[in-house]
């Protein structure tokens, strides 16, 4: 009986401490704040009546904002896509498919852009003898980048192999048939390190993807199980993965997914 009530005490405190943890919104009518009056949105039921006053206004905010940022603003951009979203839904909030899907549309504009142009449109920093090193921020200490010359091998490939490269990712990219033997994974840096990926699937399947420090890279694999690993700015990632449909994979020096 002990035990039982102690649990119960124990499911009670955790409740309560998340509920703590969770956002506070009780003066969020008087915010002017852009990103917590969109959190608010996107949180809030779909019934709560300050709704009404806090959508006008951050469309207001971010109209304002628009106009009066710098023509270099980074921000401007996903200003205009939050101010599209709300203006045909009550939030920013979008489903797991919809994030594909836009995902699979800005892969599918990035690729044809190279296709036409026959090049890669991602400017890269090679590993060379400047860089050959990655500070590891945990140990403080400078960590030799082994991968460097494997890297730069990776990526300079020659213009045909960039052009049946970007063909087959294309090709995957439109082919929706679950039958199909192959797909396409798409894994993101989010780190200041150049890296490498590697997939280990069973027997001698094996690939390898470059993928510069702050950017992404795609490559069509076959359907099955893999191991992935990879080294991020000194620290070491493995992951056990199944690919049966398109995935993103993101990687960064302080957060893997």
């Amino acid at each position: 009986m002990k035990r039982l009530l102690l649990l119960i005490g124990s499911v009670m405190f955790f409740c309560l401490s998340a509920q703590k943890r969770g956002k506070d919104y009780s003066d969020i009518i008087k915010s002017n704040n852009i990103y917590e009056i969109n959190a608010f949105l996107r949180d809030a039921h779909p019934d709560d009546p300050r709704r009404s006053v806090l959508k006008p206004r951050v469309m207001e905010l971010m109209k304002e904002y628009i106009k009066n940022a710098h023509p270099a603003d980074q921000k401007v951009k996903d200003m205009q896509e939050m101010l599209a979203l709300l203006r045909r839904r009550p939030s920013t909030k979008i489903t797991f498919d919809e994030m594909n899907a836009i995902i699979k549309q800005k892969q599918i504009a990035k690729y044809k852009a190279e296709l036409a142009a026959k090049q890669p449109t991602t400017v890269y920093t090679p590993s060379n003898a400047q860089n050959t090193f990655v500070v590891n921020t945990a140990s403080n200490a400078a960590i030799p980048n082994a991968e460097a010359e494997e890297f730069n091998m990776l990526m300079n490939i020659s213009p045909i192999e960039h052009q049946n490269k970007t063909v087959k990712i294309l090709n995957s990219l439109f082919d929706n048939d679950p039958n199909a033997k192959e797909c396409i994974v798409l894994i993101q840096n989010q780190s200041d390190c150049n890296i490498i990926v590697r997939m280990e699937g069973v027997g001698t399947t094996k690939y390898r993807l470059a993928i510069p420090a702050r950017s992404d890279n795609s490559i069509v694999i076959e359907k099955g199980q893999y191991l992935f690993t990879s080294l991020v700015c000194g620290a070491q990632y493995a992951s056990q993965k199944t690919i049966q449909k398109p995935i993103m994979v993101a990687l960064g020096s302080t957060t893997v997914k």
